[in-house]
């Protein structure tokens, strides 16, 4: 039996892509900016160098994902930050993500990996690069 289908989805897919990246991204981002900034929220635990080290990819990282520059490199490193913060500050207290609140490092962990093997998507700068590169020169 074959899969149910919504007709033509297919086709918005890699829109659909990157209105998850932007989404995505831009809510990372304001991880980061309560780290360096305190914005939108005062970040509530003392900043220790490898927190401010965090902050600063989380909020250079998700600046370069919601434009969709180098997103597949950012994303993977983005990617590797979520997952050392999900076993150091995460898995520790129990094995169920929604038991030791690491839901949102997991998540973002396995979003941005499958980012940096899918790409940005139609709406990045990475595809507007590529569409140029393949345009045919004219002399």
């Amino acid at each position: 039996m074959p899969a149910l289908q919504i007709p033509y989805i297919r086709d918005f897919a890699p829109h659909l892509l990157s209105v998850l990246r932007i989404f995505a991204a831009g809510s990372f981002f304001t991880h980061g900016t309560m780290k360096l900034f305190g914005w939108p929220a005062p970040f509530e635990y003392p900043l220790s160098p490898m927190l401010y080290i965090a902050g600063v990819l989380e909020v250079i990282g998700g600046l370069l994902l919601v434009i969709g520059l180098f997103a597949r490199p950012v994303a993977f490193l983005l990617s590797g930050l979520m997952a050392v913060a999900y076993f150091i500050a995460h898995s520790s207290d129990s094995f169920f993500p929604v038991l030791n609140h690491g839901e949102a490092a997991m998540l973002y962990c396995f979003l941005f990996l499958y980012i940096s093997a899918a790409g940005p998507g139609a709406w990045s700068l990475d595809a507007l690069q590529e569409r140029k590169s393949e345009a045919p020169q004219t002399a």
